[in-house]
């Protein structure tokens, strides 16, 4: 495998790494100028500061269908993801969102439509430039950490000298940096999580794509790999994120996709898919008689959470309205606030009108898997196929 690597490619990694501290400096400049908010309030103008107007989508899927049998994982689905955006694919388990991610990556062969990834229909010729983290994970167990991180790197076109020196910043970066000449095997499962987090992004690929990133790690590795993803689009890198957190996608992403029963039910900007829901509703804490609450054509439902109540409005209702009537009912209004709706909420709305009882099963039987190696379109040691493959007694089929 180490073959593959080839002569010239230092010098290659290293122009990667210059470009990379460059934009990186500019950032630097632009957020003096702007403060970027905490990580739990990205602004959509710093997620959005990179992205390439008027470029071709980093990833286009158009009318992509895929069966397992009679079953339908995939359903004619169209998804244009921005360069330099945060996207995420939202959905709950079995939906098809990692079903649509190998159809991405050429694991798995779509059965109707087109797949175009950094603007090539050839997933092998821009392999390099992608890193994939798999849901279900896996690594070579035996190998010690330092010598697992160069082994990933060479495999994607870095030196290993480059290779090491991105290893030792991202264990460091990790809290890690001290126990990297031991054995995966002796880390804890959230520690090997975060190493194949760093194997995923160690050749500060173009696109990266993360499969449930955040799965079983503690709310501080958390916050430290949304940290981390934040920077890499910041420094222009696209990121399809995948999620059936809709709080954790909420935060981060740019746009947003969901998926529910293998069809998808929304596609947008987080700001336009709640506009587009056309839910209103209204916190109100008051002081009085809640009479001006009883208004069939105004309000549609009240729910009492003891020192405030939420009013959802009805359609085509106007919230200034009800605010006129509890005036003049001579109440008096502590709080009248507009609250939006969270993805969540129209989440399980737009899911629930899906029919979430009749999804089909996502994935098909470990038997039906192909050997490792011999996924379809990824070659052995190409470096996507190990990264699920995993080595002599890892877990993982590939995510």
């Amino acid at each position: 495998m180490a073959s593959k690597v080839g002569p010239g490619r230092p010098a290659g990694c290293l122009r990667r790494v210059h470009r990379a501290t460059i934009i990186l400096s500019i950032c630097v400049i632009r957020t003096r100028q702007r403060p970027i908010l905490r990580i739990d309030t990205v602004s959509m103008q710093s997620q959005d500061f990179h992205t390439a107007r008027g470029a071709d989508p980093a990833i286009r899927l158009t009318g992509v269908t895929k069966r397992f049998g009679h079953n339908v994982a995939v359903r004619d689905l169209d998804l244009a993801v921005p360069q330099g955006s945060i996207y995420g694919l939202l959905g709950p388990n079995g939906a098809g969102k990692t079903t649509t991610i190998r159809i991405i990556l050429d694991i798995l062969g779509a059965d109707a439509g087109q797949v175009e990834v950094l603007g090539s229909s050839n997933v092998e010729t821009v392999r390099g430039d992608i890193g994939y983290l798999p849901e279900e994970r896996g690594l070579y167990q035996k190998m010690k950490v330092i010598e697992l991180l160069e082994f990933f790197g060479e495999l994607k076109g870095m030196g290993r000298k480059a290779a090491r020196q991105e290893a030792e910043l991202g264990l460091e970066r990790l809290g890690l940096a001290e126990r990297a000449g031991e054995k995966l095997e002796a880390y804890s499962k959230g520690m090997q999580q975060k190493v194949q987090f760093l194997t995923t992004i160690l050749h500060h690929p173009k696109l990266l794509i993360l499969d449930e990133p955040f799965s079983g790690l503690d709310p501080l590795n958390v916050d430290l790999l949304k940290q981390i993803v934040l920077e890499r689009q910041r420094e222009g890198a696209t990121v399809l994120f995948s999620t059936h957190m809709i709080e954790d996608a909420e935060r981060l992403c740019q746009r947003v996709c969901m998926i529910a029963g293998a069809t998808k039910v929304l596609d947008g900007t987080v700001s336009e898919v709640k506009a587009a829901s056309g839910r209103r509703e209204v916190a109100i804490r008051y002081e009085g008689s809640g009479a001006f609450l009883d208004a069939p054509g105004l309000v549609e439902r009240v729910s009492d959470h003891g020192r405030y109540v939420e009013v959802r409005m009805a359609d085509g209702a106007d919230a200034q309205e009800l605010l006129e009537r509890a005036v003049a009912a001579g109440v008096r209004i502590n709080r009248f606030e507009l609250i939006e709706p969270s993805l969540r909420e129209i989440f399980i709305e737009k899911a629930t009108r899906a029919g979430l009882g009749a999804e089909a099963r996502e994935e098909p039987p470990a038997e039906d898997w192909p050997e490792p190696g011999s996924m379809a379109g990824v070659p052995a040691g190409s470096g996507a196929a190990e990264i699920g493959t995993g080595g002599p007694g890892a877990p993982g089929a590939g995510g």
